[in-house]
């Protein structure tokens, strides 16, 4: 795990974002952990996430002209992605949707920049991978092009379809495999088990290890 991924799992536990429990997924799971972006809800936990989100995108190497925010989360994520990055001397427009068009003032679903050139959607995680379908529909039909996916946390865990039968996929890569560009996580799931194994790790978080190894074998990926 290099600095900026423990980094960021430190990060998302102190600040009660990633938790250890008993939660229920929307896959119906029962997992020993959960991930909630939306209590990054203040400016001191944005401004830093930004930072991650910013760092992760330059260091993945990916060429990109702007950015694009699925509402609802994506919105903020994007927004503030782009100011961490002008910080970082990478100015950079960005756009997001709204859920129910306009037909007033500017009109339409879309906000901010002209979409164009090569964009990154932002969003906190990847489920069944609606809100990207979305976000690339609306990208590839105002003429630019969907070059990559940021998230949060990537879980890796196999996908399942209506009939409850597991895929050998997780839901990111399908999204990769469907529309051919990179899915880039800030952090995964191996990220988190090598941080409870990992001497810095609060001695509390080391009785959810065996839950955490046990979902993972049970759900992960290969």
């Amino acid at each position: 795990m290099n600095n900026l991924r423990q980094q960021f799992i430190e990060f998302s536990v102190n600040t009660g974002v990633l938790r250890f429990g008993e939660f229920t997924t929307k896959a119906g799971r029962q997992s020993p952990y959960f991930f909630n972006a939306g209590l990054f809800h203040d400016g001191a936990t944005l401004a830093q996430l930004a930072q991650f989100y910013a760092q992760t995108l330059l260091d993945s190497g990916v060429e990109f002209d702007m950015l694009f925010g699925p509402a609802y989360k994506g919105i903020t994520l994007a927004s503030a992605t782009a100011v961490a990055l002008a910080g970082k001397g990478r100015n950079t427009s960005f756009a997001f949707n709204r859920k129910e068009a306009k037909a007033h003032g500017e009109g339409g679903s879309l906000v901010g920049a002209k979409l164009q050139g090569k964009v990154v959607i932002i969003d906190d995680v990847i489920s069944a991978g609606t809100s990207v379908r979305e976000s690339v529909e609306m990208i590839r039909a105002a003429g630019a092009e969907p070059c990559a996916v940021l998230i949060a946390l990537d879980r890796m865990e196999r996908s399942a379809g209506p009939d409850g039968v597991m895929s050998p996929n997780s839901a990111v890569q399908e999204v990769s495999n469907l529309y051919n560009i990179p899915v880039i996580s800030i952090g995964n799931l191996d990220d988190l088990f090598a941080y409870l194994n990992g001497e810095g790790a609060d001695p509390q978080l080391l009785q959810h290890k065996d839950a955490v190894a046990a979902y993972r074998e049970r759900y992960g990926i290969a």
